[in-house]
């Protein structure tokens, strides 16, 4: 089972139904389209791994609180983004979302969690190491020879 930094459920609880349905009833059935909400969440998650994959182990096993307020908030700017453009509100939420996304992956604020295992820590076994060594043969030895 894949983790999931939101769902369905979170964006409902956040948006009234009849703006979700204008948001993504893009056929004017009169419903929710859940797979335009499940493509806005799976993109905000893309979003969010490509920003913290550089310190932390993602897709997040145990996901922090701030990564699925901050999933729900890319989500539905999302939503909004590919229809009529966003409030100002949620354009301002989004905003802030990538800002902190972008101090997780500086490594200026943490979430929390276990942080991605050091690639430099993992691959020292493999390092080249070279030394110099003392010449063996010049000038003088190889006239001997």
């Amino acid at each position: 089972m894949t983790t999931t930094y939101c769902d369905a459920d979170d964006v409902v609880d956040q948006l009234d139904e009849a703006v979700l349905i204008q948001l993504t009833d893009d056929e004017d059935a009169g419903v929710v389209n859940t797979a335009r909400v499940e493509r806005a969440i799976n993109d905000a998650e893309a979003l969010i791994d490509s920003y913290c994959g550089g310190k932390y182990t993602v897709p997040f096993e145990t996901v922090p609180a701030i990564i699925r307020k901050y999933a729900v908030d890319i989500a539905i700017y999302s939503l909004y983004a590919r229809r009529q453009g966003a409030p100002e509100d949620r354009k301002t939420r989004y905003d802030e979302a990538v800002a902190f996304l972008k101090d997780v992956a500086a490594g200026k604020v943490t979430l929390g969690v276990q942080p991605a295992p050091d690639a430099r820590a993992e691959s020292t076994h493999d390092a080249v190491q070279s030394s110099v060594r003392d010449k063996i043969f010049d000038e003088d030895t190889m006239d001997k020879y």
